[in-house]
């Protein structure tokens, strides 16, 4: 996820704008929160005015939504406050309405808005991850300690999307009243957040109120955090969520992913050394790839190094060069 660092931000401190993308239907404006300008995805509240109405229809990019004010009709039900949608892309949504208007907050995850009029799902799409809940009245809260480690006693959360390969998660959660945490904390993964209601404290930047968002990248130190009256908030990461606590407010991000390494090193050495290797890990001869090989032998079963498809996932021991321009 390519996107900056956006923290603090409330998006009641800018004015909505008019959707003038295809598709969707006059009565809509958007407040962007965030976006990524390689592929468009973006986080974003939108407004929609009383009578509005949008054609059936799916988009290229999978979605989620949550509604933070008013009604939804759709399918011949209505959907109210706290209800959410997952909705991965190419699936055709029925048509949509509000007769009174209603406040959303939108995620297109893997690229820019898009509506496409369409009754039947598009012919790739995953229809069977497709879920919404009223997550108000049909989830209970859980203790927040199901995250290791475990945050301070008062932190509930409920558990909406899960992805079982990246680890990714978006989740409701709350801050009781009178909620304290005095440490720091930063995590491997994105981190994206927005008060639904109410109020917390974070020692870098004071009061989140009610329409607070941050964006934060991996290793970014955040607290200690405090909430008098209690807040709830919907949370998104990209992958696996650990709390890395410490008490150093001024360790910089490089610092905080070298130590975040470093306990990749006592739990498995050889991950540790394809972490520090970044991306120019490749072997350059045979004897490399069999010394890989051969210290990794279970994990290439056929005798082929791993690959995410961008970098190779194998490193060597010896010195070489890395130019400051690769053109050649």
């Amino acid at each position: 996820m390519a996107r900056p660092h956006i923290e603090p931000f409330v998006d009641r401190d800018i004015a909505f704008k008019n959707m003038l993308l295809p598709g969707f239907g006059r009565g809509m404006s958007y407040k962007i929160l965030s976006m990524d300008n390689e592929t468009g995805a973006c986080t974003m509240t939108v407004q929609l005015a009383g009578g509005y109405s949008q054609v059936p229809g799916f988009s290229w990019s999978e979605w989620e939504m949550i509604v933070i004010e008013g009604e939804l009709q759709l399918d011949g039900r209505t959907v109210r406050k706290g209800h959410y949608f997952y909705v991965p892309a190419g699936y055709a949504m029925p048509a949509v309405s509000s007769e009174k208007g209603a406040l959303l907050l939108m995620m297109y995850n893997t690229g820019e808005p898009s509506l496409v009029e369409a009754t039947d799902h598009h012919a790739l799409c995953q229809t069977n991850l497709y879920h919404d809940v009223d997550t108000y009245l049909d989830i209970t809260w859980a203790p927040g300690n199901i995250v290791k480690p475990s945050v301070a006693s008062g932190v509930m959360i409920k558990l909406l999307n899960y992805n079982p390969i990246s680890h990714a998660m978006t989740f409701l959660y709350c801050m009781t009243p009178a909620f304290y945490q005095d440490n720091i904390s930063y995590h491997d993964c994105a981190e994206e957040s927005y008060h639904l209601w109410g109020t917390s404290w974070m020692m870098q930047f004071g009061d989140v109120p009610t329409g607070g968002y941050f964006w934060r990248p991996a290793y970014i130190n955040h607290g200690a955090f405090a909430s008098e009256f209690g807040c709830i908030a919907l949370g998104r990461v990209d992958s696996k969520l650990y709390n890395h606590f410490h008490y150093n407010p001024w360790s910089t991000p490089v610092q905080n992913q070298k130590r975040a390494a470093a306990r990749v090193y006592q739990r498995d050495p050889l991950l540790y050394r394809w972490m520090v290797s970044y991306s120019h890990n490749h072997p350059h001869g045979p004897e490399d790839f069999e010394q890989t090989v051969q210290l990794r032998g279970k994990d290439y079963p056929n005798n082929e190094p791993a690959t995410d498809g961008h970098q190779h996932s194998h490193w060597h021991t010896h010195e070489h060069h890395h130019d400051d321009d690769h053109d050649q």
